[in-house]
């Protein structure tokens, strides 16, 4: 499962709350020359800004830095191949859905790109598939990459602000992988310290912000979908 920066920070924080919920270890990290150079601290300890957990068959990365534009082809074709040569079973990615009227919405909805139609059943009712229209970042990669090698991947895109942590998309989004999963993580910590979430993690959307306008993230959201 992946949680890196993008869109509203929806993929940063439901994985966060997976991994604090049901107990995961640090297992990994991915390091890079084209990361910035910097560390994050927690605990007063340094850690790698992109960390990797793990419990039983669950792994999940974490990513607490913008993904420079120049990192990510590099980044989502490494994520896809070790995940292949580790045998992994699905590729699953949290990821948010600017709409433009996001404050008038009270429960966002979740939507899925997927590697192959058939991977709609594992949905189990937990998110409306998009059939048309456009994926921009790192997960458009990883999940072209996963339809190309035959690994079935799910992209998990939940409506929320472009700009703007919201905690409260991403624990729509929880309750998705939740039903696709069979977890039972529990996000009504996410709805109770949204404020707070949203204030420590201000500086990460803003890096996230300039990122996204150099790969043109926006161009999902501004483009139509062709069809015929």
């Amino acid at each position: 499962m992946n949680g890196l920066p993008d869109v509203g920070l929806v993929g940063v924080v439901a994985g966060s709350q997976i991994v604090s919920s049901i107990g995961m270890k640090e297992i990994g990290s991915i390091e890079s020359e084209l990361f910035p150079p910097l560390v994050v601290l927690h605990g007063g300890v340094p850690k790698s800004p992109i960390r990797i957990y793990g419990k039983e068959s669950l792994v999940v990365i974490i990513g607490e830095t913008a993904i420079p534009a120049g990192a990510v082809y590099p980044i989502a074709e490494a994520i896809v191949d070790w995940a292949s040569s580790a045998g992994a079973g699905l590729i699953l990615s949290i990821g948010g859905m600017a709409v433009q009227n996001r404050q008038d919405i009270e429960s966002p909805k979740v939507f899925a790109a997927l590697s192959d139609k058939k991977l709609s059943k594992l949905l189990n009712g937990s998110a409306e598939v998009l059939g048309e229209g456009y994926i921009v970042g790192t997960y458009a990669l990883m999940l072209k990459r996963c339809a190309e090698i035959g690994l079935p991947a799910i992209a998990l895109l939940t409506q929320s602000y472009y700009n703007y942590p919201d905690p409260e998309a991403a624990a729509a989004a929880v309750e998705s992988v939740n039903k696709i999963l069979g977890l039972k993580v529990n996000t009504s910590e996410l709805l109770r310290k949204g404020e707070e979430i949203r204030l420590r993690s201000k500086d990460v959307m803003k890096r996230t912000q300039a990122e996204m306008v150099r790969i043109n993230k926006g161009q999902e959201y501004d483009v139509p979908p062709l069809y015929g």
